[in-house]
């Protein structure tokens, strides 16, 4: 298989998954741009801002918000509670980095902070990641230990 044919079949991967967004469908029908090349420029265009510095700050706490918070919505609206739980783990853990990220003030003695900061939000949001599970049960889960909550005795308690 070539390399060309790889290619192809990866942006025809990435065009059947963005077939699930109508207002993606609708765009390509409006633009007659194939809807598998617009996310991957905007992706492309999203990168190198990022890598250059360009809008680097705003555009990692975009993808750090825009990206979790669209699916936390989605969430709240499946049966399920295991979305639930990865996208609170999720709050937390990048609430706490951007804490830390504050704290430290990082981004001005650390060259190309922003891109790694992107990789890392990925790596946390991304449902085939679970990265922010991980952080949490590695790392923070037993700082919070002791911290559990305690129900009201009317209260309704969901137990999985």
């Amino acid at each position: 298989m070539s390399a060309t044919d790889k290619l192809n079949y990866y942006v025809n991967s990435l065009d059947k998954e963005l077939n699930k967004y109508p207002a993606l469908v609708n765009l390509e029908k409006q633009s007659q741009v194939p809807k598998a090349y617009a996310v991957l420029g905007l992706l492309a265009t999203f990168a190198t801002l990022i890598f250059f510095n360009i809008w680097a700050g705003f555009l990692s706490n975009l993808l750090g918000w825009g990206l979790p918070a669209y699916f936390s919505l989605r969430a709240l609206d499946t049966p399920g509670t295991s979305d639930d739980k990865q996208w609170l783990t999720y709050w937390v853990v990048f609430g706490l980095l951007n804490l830390v990220e504050n704290l430290i003030s990082v981004t001005y003695w650390m060259p190309f902070y922003f891109t790694f900061k992107s990789f890392a939000i990925l790596y946390l949001a991304l449902p085939q990641t679970r990265g922010a599970e991980f952080i949490y049960a590695k790392f923070l889960r037993g700082s919070f230990a002791s911290a559990k909550p305690t129900a009201a005795p009317d209260a309704h308690v969901h137990v999985e």
